[in-house]
């Protein structure tokens, strides 16, 4: 899986980062900053992505 693919999330991640990006971008971020940060944001409330072959084991 490249770097950058979303694959790996849920459509409730994404939704999730789709609505956190507009927010970000109605604070007055740029579009590409606003995404970077949406997803960042995403990742730390859940962890990274839920599908199965999605980031690393823990034990």
């Amino acid at each position: 899986m490249p770097q950058g693919d979303k694959s790996a999330y849920t459509d409730k991640q994404k939704r999730q980062a789709q609505h956190i990006e507009e927010s970000y971008e109605k604070k007055g971020l740029s579009e590409e900053e606003a995404e970077k940060r949406a997803w960042a944001t995403v990742n730390k409330q859940d962890g990274g992505g839920k599908k199965s072959g999605s980031g690393r084991k823990h034990s």
